[in-house]
């Protein structure tokens, strides 16, 4: 049906089960919630949430787990790990309910490539599927979660671009295989196609391989942010003596600019030092000062004071300046 109509495959099958279910059995949220309470979960799944956030903690890391799926987020929330609220939030393909709980449409699909979004919006600390402010631009010092602090398990084609997308930014991307098969081929070619960096069995119980990897990840996590933490101080350092210097640069240039004119021996250069006095924005009470008694004093500045740029110049100098003094006054008396 999804080749035939150019269709998404998750659309399809969601519209397939709404549609068989018809008449059949009374589909509803709850029947969906109990379906997942039948999920037989790897070994370990139970007890693995609390234990890895207590040795985060121990290792002054915040662990959060999300689920990240194109299955059913009803199905999801019903197993026993979703009632038990281990997950900060649950992305997953889910319907819209009527009054009776019955699905009459799908309210969110998420598919192989649009699941990337769900990274950066945990990225960014963003989580509403509605906020747009997902968009908006963020510096690295602002993420939340960077993808370098970031751990994707999966074991799907669904899965390889996140992995992919998490991988190339630093974090870390673990593909998982089930034990009692050892079918290790998909873990294999992604890890080959540079998809993943590590691969294990899904076992999530203590001391298990996968146990021990993720626990490696969060003491490096650990070392790795607080080498981040010395780089953002040593940047807000730089960047704030930085902006001083500038300061400094821009008044001694200013400065420099004024004795120039003062200095000034011909109209030739008289006129390029005020075009280059014209292009600075600002000036304080102190400097403006200092030109205006130029413009007084200086016969050379005085006898071109109506020429356009000249005039242009200390017009724009003393807009919305107080008008009383005697200084000004004179000044502009000179104008025409």
């Amino acid at each position: 049906m999804a080749e035939e109509n150019e269709m998404d495959t998750n659309l399809a099958y969601m519209y397939k089960m709404v549609k068989e279910a018809h008449g059949k059995i009374v589909l509803t949220r709850k029947s969906l919630e109990d379906y997942g309470a039948k999920v037989k979960l790897f070994d370990g799944v139970e007890e693995w949430f609390s234990r890895i956030s207590t040795y985060g903690k121990e290792n002054g890391v915040i662990v959060e787990h999300y689920i990240i799926s194109s299955g059913l987020k009803e199905m999801i929330e019903g197993t026993s790990v979703g009632k038990a609220g281990v997950f900060e939030k649950i992305y997953a393909s889910s319907f819209m309910f009527d009054d009776k709980d019955v699905p009459i449409w799908p309210a969110q699909v998420v598919n192989f490539t649009n699941k990337t979004q769900f990274l950066f919006r945990i990225e960014k600390g963003i989580l509403d599927v509605n906020d747009s402010g997902v968009n908006d631009s963020f510096s690295p010092e602002e993420l939340r979660v960077p993808f370098r602090n970031m751990v994707y398990i999966g074991d799907s084609d669904t899965d390889i671009p996140c992995m992919k997308l998490v991988n190339t930014y630093g974090g870390h991307s673990i593909g998982v295989y089930n034990e009692d098969t050892l079918d290790k081929s998909k873990v294999y070619k992604m890890f080959n196609d540079n998809r993943i960096k590590y691969f294990a069995p899904a076992d999530y119980s203590e001391g298990s391989k996968l146990d021990k990897l993720v626990k490696a990840i969060i003491a490096r996590t650990a070392a790795n942010e607080a080498l981040e933490n010395i780089h953002y101080l040593c940047k807000s350092e730089y960047e704030n003596d930085n902006k001083e210097g500038q300061s400094i640069r821009a008044r001694n240039s200013k400065l420099s600019l004024i004795i120039s004119l003062d200095g000034s021996k011909n109209f030739a250069t008289t006129h390029a030092i005020i075009k280059k006095l014209s292009d600075v924005k600002t000036w304080n009470e102190k400097e403006r000062d200092m030109l205006v008694n130029i413009a007084l004093r200086n016969r050379q500045v005085r006898y071109i004071i109506n020429d356009k740029d000249v005039k242009n110049f200390y017009e724009t100098l003393l807009d919305g300046v107080d008008s009383s003094s005697e200084k000004i006054e004179e000044l502009k008396s000179l104008f025409d």
